[in-house]
């Protein structure tokens, strides 16, 4: 295998590798967005049913 074979195949796993890395982030980026977004529709129901039952009163 020449010099230039074993650079390419380094490069190739390093280019993986940081396509494996970008992919674990965003996933886990993506999934606490999902629950602050869920978080933040419950407090708004919440809030809105207690305004709405304030003014019935």
């Amino acid at each position: 295998m020449g010099l230039a074979s074993k650079a390419g195949d380094w490069a190739f796993k390093a280019f993986t590798a940081g396509l494996g890395i970008a992919t674990v982030y965003l996933a886990g980026t993506f999934s606490v967005n999902v629950y602050r977004g869920l978080s933040w529709h419950n407090a708004q129901s919440k809030i809105e049913k207690q305004d709405s039952s304030e003014r019935a009163t």
